[in-house]
C-alpha cells in the first residue's frame, strides 16, 4: 500500500521523538501528577505503568500498523483496512480528524496561559508590571491573543512538513524538555520538604486503592499516548516499512511514560515544597486543592517564595510546559493536514494554514463563550469522543482485518513475528481484552 512519493520520517529516532512529542503533553507533565497527588501518589504510579502496559501499548500498535500499512491520511488507511465498506471507514476517519481538531482548540487556549505565565514573570523583573498582569490574569483578550500565538507557532512547524517540520523540531524540542527536567527535578529535590512529596510518590500506601483509582489511571494511559484520535495513525504513515513496528512502538510508549514518571518526580516535590512555604496544596479533609489550575497558581506562589532562583526556575518550568503542549500540537494539526493535502489535492503550505485558521477560529469561539463552551468541549472530546474511536479501531484491527493482511505488515520490519511471543498474544488481546477494558473506562 506505499505510496513511492510520500512524506516519510528520515529516521527512526527521529519517528520515535515526534511520535512521543505528539504523547508528551500537557496531559504527562500536569495532568498525570495532579492525579496521582490526588490518588495516593505511589499507588496511582503503580496502577498507571499497569495501564500503559496493558491497554495503550497493544492500541498504539495497532494504529500504528493501520497507519504504516495505509501509508496514507486516517481516511484511505481505514478505507485500505476496511475496503467494504469504504464509507463506514472514511466516516470514522473524518470523526478522528474532527475531534483532533476540537481537542486542539481547546488545548491552544491552555497552552496560551503558560506562555502568558511563561513571559509574564519577566516582563515583571524588568519593570513593566501592567502587562504581566494582563498576561497572567483571565480575560477574553489575553486568552484569545495567546492562543493566537500558539497557533501560529503550531502552523509554521506543521508547514514545513514531516521531515523538515514536525521531526527536525520534535528532535530539538524533546532532548530539551528532557534535559530541563532533569535540572528541575535536581533542584527541587534539594529544597525543604520535597523528600515528603518523593515518600508519597515512591512508597506506596495500598489504603488508598478504589476502583475509582483504577478507571483515573486506565484512563490516564490511555489518553496520554494520543490514541483514538488518528494522530498516531497518520504518524505511523510516514514510518517506512522496514521499522520494527512493535519494538518501535514499545520504545514510544516507555519514552513517553518516562516523562511522565519524571514529571512526578518534579510535581508532587514541588507541591510539597509549597506547602512548606506556606501554599496551601490540601485541604483539611485531605483533598488537593484546584488540581485544575494548580500549575497556575501554587507553582508560582511557590517561584515567588525563592527570590531570584524562583524567577529562573519559574522562567524554565513554563518554557518546558510550552515545549510539551507545542510538540504535541504539531501531531494534532497534522491529521486534517495530511487528510487535507491527499484528499482534497492541496498543497500543504495552503492546507495548514486554511485548516489551522477554522480552528483558530473556533477556539476563538470558545475563549468568547468560555463558560459555556470550554469544559463541554473538553468533555464531548476527551471522555466520549477518544474511548469511543479508541475502542473502534480495536475492534476493526481485531474483528475486520484480515488476519493474514496484519501480519504481513508487521513482518516486514520484524520477518521472525509468527516464532516470538508478541504475535501469539497481540492479536487476541486486541480483539477481546481491549474493547473489554476500554468499556470498563468508558462507562465506569
Amino acid at each position: 500500500m506505499a505510496s513511492g512519493s510520500r512524506a516519510q520520517f528520515s529516521s527512526r529516532i527521529g519517528f520515535i521523538l515526534a511520535a512521543a512529542g505528539s504523547a508528551v503533553g500537557l496531559g504527562n507533565i500536569w495532568g498525570f501528577p495532579t492525579q496521582a497527588a490526588s490518588n495516593g501518589g505511589a499507588v496511582f504510579l503503580l496502577v498507571y505503568l499497569l495501564m500503559v502496559f496493558a491497554l495503550a501499548y497493544p492500541l498504539l500498535v495497532a494504529e500504528l500498523t493501520i497507519g504504516r500499512y495505509g501509508s496514507a491520511n486516517p481516511i484511505k488507511s481505514l478505507r485500505a483496512v476496511w475496503p467494504q465498506q469504504r464509507g463506514v471507514a472514511a466516516v470514522l476517519g473524518v470523526a478522528g480528524m474532527i475531534a483532533v481538531s476540537m481537542i486542539l482548540s481547546f488545548y491552544a487556549i491552555v497552552a496560551g496561559w503558560l506562555f502568558g505565565f511563561l513571559v509574564g514573570p519577566v516582563l515583571e523583573a524588568i519593570g513593566m508590571v501592567s502587562a504581566a498582569e494582563w498576561l497572567e490574569s483571565f480575560s477574553a483578550s489575553r486568552n484569545l491573543s495567546l492562543m493566537i500565538i500558539f497557533m501560529v507557532l503550531t502552523i509554521l512547524v506543521v508547514r514545513n512538513g514531516v521531515a523538515d517540520g514536525i521531526e527536525r523540531w520534535s528532535t530539538r524540542l524533546m532532548p530539551v524538555l528532557l534535559g530541563l527536567f532533569v535540572v528541575m527535578v535536581a533542584y527541587i529535590l534539594t529544597q525543604d520538604g520535597a523528600i515528603d512529596g518523593l515518600k508519597m510518590y515512591l512508597v506506596p500506601d495500598f489504603s488508598h486503592m478504589s476502583p475509582e483509582l483504577v478507571v483515573s489511571a486506565m484512563g490516564q494511559a490511555f489518553f496520554s499516548l494520543s490514541l483514538g484520535v488518528c494522530s498516531m495513525m497518520v504518524y505511523g504513515s510516514y514510518i517506512k516499512k522496514d521499522v520494527n513496528l512493535p519494538k518501535t512502538a514499545a520504545q514510544v510508549a516507555m519514552l513517553d511514560t518516562s516523562v511522565a514518571f519524571i514529571a512526578g518526580l518534579l510535581i508532587l516535590p514541588a507541591m510539597f515544597v509549597a506547602q512548606h512555604n506556606g501554599v496551601e496544596i490540601y485541604s483539611d479533609t485531605g483533598a488537593l486543592l484546584s488540581s485544575d489550575t494548580l500549575v497556575f497558581s501554587v507553582l508560582p506562589a511557590m517561584f515567588d517564595t525563592m527570590g531570584a532562583a524562583g524567577l529562573f526556575i519559574g522562567v524554565l518550568f513554563f518554557v518546558l510546559m510550552v515545549i510539551a503542549a507545542l510538540t504535541s500540537s504539531i501531531s494534532m494539526l497534522e491529521v486534517p493536514v495530511a487528510c487535507a493535502t491527499e484528499e482534497l489535492q492541496q498543497d500543504r503550505k495552503i492546507a495548514v494554514w486554511w485548516i489551522g485558521g477554522l480552528i483558530t477560529l473556533f477556539s476563538g469561539i470558545i475563549v468568547f463563550n468560555f463558560g459555556d463552551m470550554f469544559g463541554l468541549v473538553i468533555s464531548l472530546t476527551t471522555e466520549y469522543a477518544q474511548p469511543i474511536l479508541g475502542m473502534l479501531f480495536a475492534l476493526l484491527v481485531g474483528w475486520v482485518w484480515k488476519r493474514d493482511k496484519v501480519l504481513e505488515e508487521i513482518k516486514q520490519g520484524y520477518p521472525e513475528l509468527e516464532q516470538g511471543l508478541f504475535w501469539k498474544i497481540w492479536p487476541w488481546y486486541v480483539r477481546v481484552v481491549c474493547p473489554l477494558l476500554m468499556l470498563f473506562v468508558f462507562f465506569a
